[in-house]
């Protein structure tokens, strides 16, 4: 199972409202169907209101879906419910694009908040 245990966090620098924008050009899980691994990159936007998530822990919490097997649309989700839920940031934004199967390639948003109308169509 994913593991949220493993995000760790820091204080906002700034009081002001500012976004920040990690990519993740190396994610895979494992088609439940198949047992196939699914291969993608995962983009968090997010205004944080109080505290901003570590690099390291997310690149390992990201890691802990490496054997799950969890369809496309249930990591997008549990990804944004994992991070809203230990950062109760202001606005928070989910975006993963998956490499082509079949010739079926899959983009799928999950959102958290208000999403400013710059940032919401990804």
């Amino acid at each position: 199972m994913p593991k949220p245990d493993l995000l760790e966090f820091f204080d906002a620098p700034s009081d002001d409202p500012f976004v920040i924008e990690h990519v993740s050009e190396e994610f895979t899980s494992v088609c439940p169907k198949t047992g196939h691994p699914d291969f993608g990159n995962v983009t968090l936007r997010y205004c944080p209101a109080a505290v901003c998530v570590e690099l390291k822990s997310l690149k390992l919490y990201y890691q802990s879906f490496r054997n799950e097997g969890i369809f496309y649309e249930a990591v997008t989700n549990r990804i944004r419910d994992d991070l809203a839920t230990a950062m109760s940031p202001a606005w928070l934004q989910i975006i993963t694009d998956w490499k082509g199967r079949g010739g079926i390639r899959s983009r799928i948003i999950a959102t958290y908040g208000d999403v400013p109308q710059a940032w919401a169509r990804g």
